[in-house]
């Protein structure tokens, strides 16, 4: 699969359009607003990347999947990190219910902790549905299973009238702590974008973590792998001066330019944020408050 410049408006606003996510809107003082856009208007079949380095980069996960169920997607989240209660916590201070979506079919949840422990303590498989993480019991990493669950839970039926298909993974780095290969890992996520991306025109959303000094070779070959995929990037670090009340990290954006359009251009942009309770403050580098 084949892998906009910042304008001065009459309010003196500087853009930086995203495709496929929010639009970051700086103001005079540098303060952002997260400004929903339907992801029908934006263009399909698309891998966002979702990186931290020395910081936690949930807070993309929970607005990503947030922002496709409100604007009515069919969403598969394979939750490998935390329980469903805890995403659906979260997920109510943003205004959606997870408990609700998942009783009208838009979301279908994977609950990796309690996969597991279903693999590894022997609670019975009903006929036809093998558990999508049954390669923990077995030996090598195939991760057939789990791609089936995938491709089939965001198959549309008849009766469906959701908009684009979703793929939400958090995280895929669990995987290979789980003994996955990296080759294994990254033939998965080969084999969703087929089916998701190309087949039914839908995206991938995928959060993997890294460091800048890891000796885990395997977590970086599968990271550097997806960046070189990946159609959006938005990799959240820490920041290098150490912990900050008023700044808790800085998000890099990075969007590839398309390669049928061949006036448009890679786009990099560098923003810092604060996480409160019930949303994200993104501000140009410097534009806090505290330093005002």
């Amino acid at each position: 699969m084949e892998q906009p410049p910042v304008q001065n408006s009459q309010h003196n606003f500087l853009t930086a359009p995203v495709e496929g996510s929010p639009q970051l809107v700086i103001g005079r003082r540098g303060y952002t607003r997260l400004v929903q856009k339907s992801p029908t208007s934006a263009i399909k079949g698309k891998l966002t990347l979702l990186r931290d380095t020395k910081t936690d980069g949930s807070f993309l996960v929970h607005h990503f999947l947030s922002f496709y169920l409100k604007a009515g997607c069919k969403v598969c989240f394979v939750a490998l990190l935390q329980s469903f209660s805890h995403y659906n916590i979260i997920a109510q201070k943003l205004g959606v219910s997870l408990t609700a979506a998942k009783e009208r079919g838009q979301l279908v949840f994977l609950e990796g902790l309690k996969s597991c422990f279903d693999v590894l303590f022997g609670e019975e498989q009903r006929v036809g549905q093998p558990n999508p993480l049954q390669f923990i019991s077995e030996d090598g990493s195939n991760l057939k299973t789990m791609y089936e669950f995938v491709r089939t839970s965001l198959m549309a039926s008849g009766s469906d009238s959701w908009k684009c298909p979703v793929l939400l993974v958090d995280d895929l780095s669990v995987l290979l702590s789980l003994g996955v290969r990296p080759v294994d890992v990254l033939d998965f996520i080969h084999y969703c974008r087929v089916a998701v991306c190309s087949q039914l025109q839908g995206n991938i959303v995928v959060l993997v973590h890294s460091s800048d000094d890891s000796e885990d070779e395997e977590n970086e070959l599968v990271v550097n792998s997806l960046c070189h995929q990946s159609n959006l990037i938005l990799w959240a670090e820490g920041l290098a001066t150490g912990f900050c009340k008023d700044v808790h990290g800085q998000l890099k954006i990075f969007q590839k330019g398309s390669s049928e359009l061949k006036a448009e251009r890679n786009l990099f942009r560098i923003y810092q944020y604060k996480i409160q309770d019930k949303n994200v403050t993104f501000f140009a580098r410097g534009m806090s408050v505290a330093v005002l």
